[in-house]
């Protein structure tokens, strides 16, 4: 039978008023996470549906599910960038944040689990436990939020739920307890809540209705009860004894037990069904409702410096900005969360980063695409102000104070790709269409580099560039193609030499003459070391800046093509005519003599080398040392990942123009579960053999 305020559509739709207000004690921010594929968007469009938020349900195959809105998105067919939605459940405001499941999109997941109070991990009654689970787990460890399982496509026959159940709790520990399971599987689809003991039959319009307890189902249920019991009676000293004493827990103290083990991080409970047939929403439903933390469970938020700062629900109004979207048509979309007070309608806050006001006309809460506005919105809750053109991503607003709140952290993109515009108007539009795409995506990074004449983009995968390419072209029209990154060589000479230069042309009248003899050498500092070491006038003091800057000139190109750095070049000799020397005679003259340097000092070409550190489960650290041996690295020592058992970081020294594809690779090699960091700390000669392909390639 239907629960109070359910009716029998989906076991229980609701049909609510969307502009309620609610206060902070109603509201859960939950965050979407798994692999991908894992039926997140599915399980968020069926939790809206079951909800009443909307009157149909999408499907991810029919491009019309709330969540993924986005034209690109749509097309690719899979989730792209975190997405908000809310709904009401039994007097309670639910806010999902849907999210990849791609790691080239990890920034949205940071972005997501910055902002939510728990997180429920979607994992594949088929597939079980994947990499995306674990990194699901590590991201909301890290951001320090309670974690939940929800084991998505229970209608899947080859779905045990028993195999997936033994996974998580081998895999992440034994605070991982069962709350909803099924008992039995094909037509008699039949789930049960091991809190009250009843059971739910399920048709397949997602329909379901409360049925009576089988002997059969008994021990199954007697298995898992025993190891929920245990969990629930850890969470106070009360439930313990009655534990011992063999003595059955209330609901109520069931449901409190629950909610209070899932805040202190001792219960990760898991939960069953299917989100593309609705079976074991409304439970997950009602146990977000009931169990899940509100926004002011944790007590405190942390500041910049990881300070705490209380959560004051009566104080003045703060909000923390945890995501940016550069919308060509309503302009810039700012969303945030209330982290203090009460934000209402019109106030004018100040941005702590800029010291700029910032009045905040419209406030919207969102549904996907769908904005709403309201009045105002309670501590914890989530909402979006648009047009704030002077507010980005990690901001702090207040209407007091100068507390920042801590930003999100993003990984370091090292995926890069050289940009070049399609068109001359792609030209013209370019900066302006990437600038906003920055604004929006903070794991994206621009450079022009000004060595190779090359703009450049960096992000987190192949197909993270190949969705920017994508969004730029829907978004603002501009058409662009990547491609592979110009490594920046340089040249140095390794022999010194002794070269004159002489420049004379006479073609009537005044004429042209200019001419010197210089030692050149390898020097010590970046550019061009230069001395003058002339006597008697040899070459007149009014030309000797000429020779200089003849010779910087030359350096931009040495015998490959390169820039030429570390050269020491002494003039100690020359000549010059009365009427015909000059200035440009003289630059002439030196330039003469530096092309003679480069066939008598030979030059060898260098390359940007770095530190790289790669951070690998043990068992993959011979993989990964062969595969830097390949790419011309020198391991320099390794050490066991502080904090993290059974992880290693390897330190090695690799030439940048080996790394190209790294990012790609070791994804491979470690099934995502690897990461990297590199820095260009110099330059190194390239073996001649390399450097021959290199400088074949230039000409």
């Amino acid at each position: 039978m239907p629960r109070p305020g359910e009716s029998s559509g989906c076991g229980g739709r609701q049909k609510v008023n969307p502009m309620a207000e609610f206060n902070t004690k109603q509201i859960r921010n939950v965050a979407l996470l798994g692999h991908g594929g894992s039926g997140k968007t599915s399980l968020a469009e069926a939790m809206l549906y079951c909800s009443g938020a909307t009157d149909r349900m999408g499907s991810i195959a029919q491009s019309n599910t709330v969540c993924d809105y986005d034209a690109e998105e749509k097309a690719r067919g899979f989730t792209l960038s975190a997405a908000s939605a809310y709904m009401t459940w039994k007097d309670t405001k639910i806010n999902v944040i849907d999210t990849p499941g791609f790691l080239d999109f990890s920034g949205e997941v940071k972005q997501a689990v910055r902002v939510a109070d728990a997180a429920i991990i979607s994992v594949d009654g088929k597939a079980g436990v994947e990499v995306g689970t674990e990194l699901a787990w590590e991201a909301a460890l890290e951001a320090g939020i309670p974690r939940a399982f929800f084991v998505n496509k229970c209608d899947d026959p080859e779905t045990k739920f028993a195999r997936v159940f033994r996974q998580l709790h081998a895999t992440f520990g034994v605070s991982v307890c069962p709350v909803f399971i099924p008992v039995e599987t094909g037509k008699d689809v039949t789930m049960l809540d091991l809190l009250t003991m009843t059971a739910f039959k399920y048709n397949e319009a997602g329909k379901r209705e409360e049925v009576n307890m089988r002997i059969s189902w008994e021990q199954t249920a007697h298995d898992y009860k025993d190891a929920l019991n245990e969990a629930l009676a850890g969470t106070s000293d009360e439930l313990m004894e009655k534990f011992f004493e063999g003595e059955m827990f209330t609901v109520e103290e069931s449901v409190e037990a629950l909610h209070n083990g899932i805040i202190q991080g001792s219960i990760v409970p898991v939960y069953c069904g299917a989100a593309t047939n609705k079976w074991g929403v409304i439970a997950l439903l009602d146990a977000i409702a009931q169990s899940f933390p509100r926004p002011t469970a944790r007590k405190v938020e942390k500041d910049f410096g990881g300070k705490p700062v209380a959560i004051d629900m009566e104080g003045d109004p703060a909000l923390f900005v945890y995501k940016t979207i550069a919308d060509p048509f309503v302009g810039k979309m700012t969303f945030f969360k209330v982290m203090s007070g009460v934000l209402k309608k019109d106030a004018v806050l100040r941005n702590v980063r800029t010291g700029d006001t910032e009045k905040m006309s419209h406030i919207y809460i969102m549904r996907g695409a769908k904005q709403v506005e309201v009045d105002e919105l309670a501590c914890g809750d989530l909402g979006m102000i648009a047009k704030l053109a002077g507010t980005n991503t990690n901001d702090t607003l207040r209407a007091s104070g100068d507390t920042v709140y801590a930003p999100v952290k993003y990984a370091t993109p090292y995926m890069c790709r050289g940009i070049t515009p399609e068109t001359a108007k792609d030209e013209s539009k370019i900066s302006q269409a990437i600038a906003k795409m920055l604004e929006e995506d903070l794991t994206l990074r621009y450079e022009n580099n000004p060595e190779t004449s090359q703009m450049l983009i960096y992000g987190i995968g192949d197909m993270h560039l190949s969705v920017l390419g994508a969004k730029l072209k829907s978004r603002f029209g501009v058409s662009i193609k990547l491609d592979e990154p110009k490594i920046a060589y340089r040249e140095k000479i390794t022999k010194p030499c002794d070269v004159e230069g002489k420049h004379k042309k006479q073609n009537g009248g005044s004429g042209q003459y200019g001419h010197v003899k210089i030692r050149f050498m390898p020097g010590d500092d970046e550019g061009l070391t230069f001395v003058d070491a002339t006597v008697g006038g040899s070459v007149p003091k009014n030309f000797i800046p000429a020779v200089q800057k003849g010779l910087e000139d030359a350096m931009v190109k040495g015998a490959a093509g390169y820039p030429l750095v570390q050269l020491k070049a002494e003039l100690y000799d020359g000549s010059y005519h009365a009427v015909d020397s000059d200035d440009m005679s003289f630059r002439t003259a030196a330039n003469l003599a530096y092309k003679k340097c480069l066939e008598m000092s030979a030059p060898v070409l260098l390359e940007p080398v770095g530190d790289l550190e790669v951070t690998i489960p043990d068992a993959l650290v011979g993989d990964v040392m062969g595969d830097l041996n390949k790419r011309r690295g020198s391991v320099m020592g390794m050490n066991p990942l502080e904090g993290r058992i059974g992880y290693t970081t390897i330190q090695a020294v690799v030439p940048k123009s080996e790394l190209s594809d790294y990012p790609i690779a070791l994804r491979a090699m470690s099934q995502g579960r690897g990461w990297f960091e590199f820095a260009v700390t110099g330059y190194d000669t390239v073996p001649a053999n390399v450097a021959a392909k290199v400088i074949a390639a230039q000409k």
